[in-house]
C-alpha cells in the first residue's frame, strides 16, 4: 500500500510511535518505518547518537527487522554484533550507532506485516516483560491506526466528498451508510482521543455526503455516541438483536438507546427516527 502524505501522514504516526517507544519504555533510544515494496525505511529515530540508521533501508528477510517483517513476530538479539541467528547486512549501521542489543517488533495490520519498530541499547543488556510489554503496546496501538486509516478509505474511495448528493446511487448510499456504522464501531474501541477525534470528523464528512432527497428544516438535536450508534445499525435493518451483536451489547440495553433516541428525535417509529436523523445530518 502506498504511503499517505499530508498533515496525518504515516510517517508522521511513525514518529509518533518511536517517541513513544523512547518514553515508556527502558530503551534508551528507539527508530522504525513503516513496509513498502518489500523493504522498511526508518523515518524515525529517537534517542540515537549518530545518524547512521535515519534513512536505513532494511530488507525483508536481511538482519533482525528483516526477520521480524517475515515473521511476524518479535525479534531479539541479546549481542547484536556476535548474534549468528541474523544476516549482518546492516552492520555499518547498526553497529556505526554502537548497537549490542536490539530489539525488533513488527506492525501486523489485519495479518499483513507493515512496518517494524525498533528498542536499542548501547551496552549489552536482557529484555524483560516489563520492558518488553510497553514496546508490544504501541506497536499494537500503531498497527490499529493503520488499520482503522485502511478501512476508512478504502470505504470512501467510490464517494469522494465534492461529490454532491444526487451523484450516489442507491448502492452507493446504502454502501455509505454501512461505512459509517463499521467506522463508528471501530471508533468505540480506539482509546487515543487525538484519533477518535480524527475518527469524528471522518464520520461527519461521511454524514453530510447523502441527503438522500430528503428536504425541510433540520431538527437541533444531540444524540449520544451509543444512541448514534444504535441508530446507524438501525438505518441498515438491523433488528434490536443483530444491534445487540455488533456493538457487544445486551438487548435490552439497545432497546434502550433506541427509545432514547427516538425520545429526541420526537419519532414515533424506528424508520421515522433514521430519516429525523437524517436530515439532522446526524447519519448518512
Amino acid at each position: 500500500m502506498a504511503a499517505r502524505t499530508g498533515p496525518d501522514s504515516d510517517a508522521q504516526l511513525v514518529a509518533r510511535a518511536v517517541a513513544d517507544l523512547a518514553r515508556q519504555t527502558q530503551f534508551p533510544f528507539a527508530f522504525g518505518g513503516l513496509e513498502r515494496d518489500g523493504a522498511v525505511e526508518v523515518t524515525a529515530t529517537v534517542g540515537t547518537r549518530t545518524r547512521h540508521l535515519q534513512g536505513l533501508v532494511v530488507r525483508a528477510e536481511r538482519g533482525l527487522g528483516g526477520r521480524a517483517l517475515v515473521e511476524k513476530r518479535p525479534r531479539l538479539a541479546l549481542d547484536y554484533r556476535t548474534s549468528r541467528n541474523i544476516t549482518h547486512d546492516y552492520d555499518r549501521a547498526v553497529l556505526g550507532e554502537g548497537v549490542a542489543t536490539l530489539f525488533a517488533i513488527p506492525v501486523v495490520v489485519t495479518g499483513d506485516a507493515r512496518g517494524v519498530l525498533y528498542c536499542g541499547t548501547w551496552a549489552q543488556s536482557a529484555v524483560n516483560d516489563v520492558m518488553a510489554r510497553p514496546a508490544f503496546g504501541i506497536a499494537e496501538a500503531l498497527a490499529n491506526e493503520l488499520r482503522v486509516r485502511d478501512e476508512v478509505e478504502r470505504r470512501l474511495a467510490f464517494a469522494p466528498a465534492a461529490s454532491p448528493a444526487p451523484g450516489l446511487d442507491a448502492a452507493a448510499r446504502e454502501e455509505l451508510r454501512e461505512s459509517y456504522a463499521e467506522l463508528r464501531s471501530i471508533a468505540a474501541a480506539v482509546a487515543d482521543p487525538d484519533v477518535r477525534q480524527r475518527l469524528a470528523a471522518l464520520e461527519q464528512r461521511l454524514a453530510a455526503l447523502s441527503s438522500d432527497g430528503i428536504t425541510g428544516p433540520a431538527p437541533s438535536v444531540a444524540l449520544s455516541p451509543r444512541e448514534t450508534d444504535v441508530l446507524a445499525r438501525v438505518a441498515l435493518g438491523a433488528t434490536n438483536a443483530e444491534i445487540a451483536s455488533a456493538l457487544a451489547l445486551k438487548e435490552g440495553t439497545v432497546k434502550s438507546y433506541l427509545q432514547s433516541a427516538m425520545g429526541k428525535l420526537e419519532a414515533s417509529t424506528r424508520h421515522a427516527a433514521v430519516m429525523k436523523a437524517r436530515r439532522a445530518g446526524i447519519l448518512p
